[in-house]
C-alpha cells in the first residue's frame, strides 16, 4: 500500500511538472490541450492546474475569444510575478544578468563591458554577483527565486559548474559556479552550461525552434560553438563537453592556426579573427561592432570585405554540410556573430548545401537565424534556473520558500 501511494505521488509530481512546463513554454494553454498532449482526461488536469494555481504559479482564465458553442476550456496562464530564476551570460565581450520570470519574460536586467583581458574569473563574478545581489533585492518581498542558471563561452563540466576549457581567455579548470554562488550569498547552487548547449535549449524551447525535434543551433562568438537536439533531447556526450562543432576540423591542409592547438577548425576558418583579416582590418575593427561594420561594407561594394564574407561563407558551409549529413537536422540556427553574417555568408552556405548535402537530407533542411537574437544564451541560463522547479514544482517552491 505505502508502496503504491508512494508511486502515485512521483506520477502526480511528474504531471504536475510536465503541466508547468508546457504553460511555461508556451505562455498560455488551453486545458482541453494539455489534456490532448499528455493523454490524460480534463477532470485529472483540472486537478493538476488547481494545485499550480493554488501555489501561486499559474493562473486560469476564460478565452475571449472560442469561435465554439458550449462552455470554452480554461486557458492555463504563467503567472511570472511570483517566482522567477537569475540568468547570467558570459560572453567574450559582455556580461549580463537578469532576473527572469516563470514563461521567460525578461523582468529587469543589467550589462557590463567585459574586458578581454586574460584570466579574469574574480572580475567577472563580482560583476554578475553585484548584478544578481542587486536584481535580488528589487525583486517584490513575496516572490520566490527559484533557481541560478549560467552560460559560459566555454566546455562546462556540470556537475559542479566548472570551467574546464575557455580558450579564447585562457580559463582552465575555473571554478565558476561555486564563486559565483558563494558572491551571491542566495544559498542556491548556480547552475552552469555550455553557451551554445543553452543556445539550442533555448530556440527550441521559445525561439525559432519550437516544435522541431531535430534542430542544430550554431553560435558564433569570437569562436564557435554548438549546440544539437535530438529527439527533444540536448545531445551532450559522456561528459558534458559534447558538440564541439568549432573545433570540426574542415580545412586540413592550409588551415588557420586555433587557440586549441590545432589548424583548420572551424572556428578558426570562420570566427571574428578570420573575418577581419580577410577584409583588411584586424589592425582597426574588433568584436561584434567590427563584424557588422565588415557586413555593412561589403553591402556597401566593398570589394575586400564582400570576398571575405564569401571566404568565410563557404568554409561555413563545408561545417554546415557535415553536419546536415551527420545529423539530418530539420533546421540549422545561426545565432550570435553568425547570426549578424548570415545573410552575406548565406549563398555561399546554400550552395555547399546543394552541392554536397545527401538529397534526402538536403529537401528537408530550413536555415534559420536566431529568434530570441542577442538574448537567445541568456534565455538558455533561464532554463537552467527553472528546471528544478519544471522537474518538480510544489517541492521545490517549498525549499525555495523556507
Amino acid at each position: 500500500m505505502a508502496s503504491g501511494m508512494a508511486e502515485g505521488a512521483r506520477i502526480r509530481q511528474r504531471n504536475l511538472g510536465e503541466v508547468l512546463r508546457h504553460v511555461h513554454a508556451d505562455g498560455a494553454v488551453s486545458r482541453a490541450v494539455l489534456a490532448r498532449r499528455m493523454g490524460l482526461n480534463r477532470s485529472t488536469i483540472m486537478g493538476l492546474t488547481a494545485e499550480l494555481a493554488a501555489a501561486g504559479l499559474v493562473r486560469e482564465n476564460i478565452p475571449r475569444e472560442t469561435g465554439r458553442a458550449g462552455r470554452p476550456s480554461l486557458v492555463v496562464m504563467p503567472e511570472p510575478e511570483r517566482v522567477y530564476g537569475l540568468a547570467f551570460d558570459v560572453a567574450v565581450d559582455r556580461l549580463v544578468g537578469a532576473r527572469v520570470g516563470l514563461g521567460g519574460r525578461v523582468l529587469e536586467r543589467r550589462e557590463a563591458v567585459r574586458a578581454r583581458a586574460g584570466v579574469d574569473l574574480e572580475d567577472v563574478v563580482e560583476v554578475l554577483a553585484r548584478f544578481g545581489r542587486e536584481l535580488a533585492a528589487s525583486a517584490a518581498p513575496d516572490t520566490v527565486c527559484v533557481g541560478v542558471g549560467a552560460s559560459y563561452c566555454g566546455m562546462i563540466r556540470r556537475a559542479d559548474g566548472m570551467v574546464r576549457y575557455g580558450p579564447q581567455l585562457g580559463w582552465v579548470d575555473q571554478a565558476f559556479g561555486a564563486e559565483l554562488g558563494a558572491g551571491l550569498g542566495l544559498g542556491l547552487p548556480v547552475e552552469v552550461g555550455n553557451e551554445a548547449h543553452l543556445g539550442a535549449i533555448a530556440e527550441y524551447v521559445r525561439g525559432a525552434g519550437p516544435g522541431v525535434r531535430n534542430l542544430i543551433y550554431l553560435h558564433g562568438d569570437v569562436g564557435v560553438g554548438g549546440g544539437i537536439i535530438v529527439g527533444g533531447k540536448l545531445l551532450d556526450g559522456d561528459g558534458g563537453y559534447g558538440c564541439e562543432v568549432g573545433h570540426m576540423l574542415v580545412n586540413p591542409f592550409d588551415g588557420r592556426p586555433c587557440l586549441c592547438g590545432s589548424r583548420g577548425c572551424l572556428e578558426a576558418e570562420v570566427g571574428e579573427e578570420a573575418l577581419l583579416d580577410y577584409a583588411g582590418r584586424a589592425d582597426e575593427l574588433v568584436g561584434r561592432d567590427g563584424i557588422r561594420a565588415v557586413v555593412a561594407l561589403a553591402e556597401s561594394g566593398d570589394v575586400r570585405a564582400r570576398e571575405a564574407l564569401d571566404r568565410i561563407g563557404d568554409w561555413l558551409g563545408v561545417g554546415v554540410v557535415n553536419l546536415i549529413n551527420l545529423f539530418n537536422p530539420a533546421l540549422v540556427i545561426f545565432g550570435g556573430m553568425l547570426r549578424d553574417l548570415f545573410h552575406g555568408v548565406a549563398p555561399r552556405v546554400h550552395a555547399r548545401i546543394d552541392t554536397h548535402v545527401l538529397p534526402v537530407s538536403r529537401k528537408g533542411v530550413r536555415l534559420a537565424v536566431s529568434a530570441l537574437a542577442d538574448d537567445t544564451t541568456l534565455a538558455g541560463a533561464a532554463e537552467l534556473a527553472f528546471s528544478a522547479l519544471l522537474t518538480s514544482p510544489l517541492d521545490t517552491l517549498a525549499a525555495r520558500s523556507t
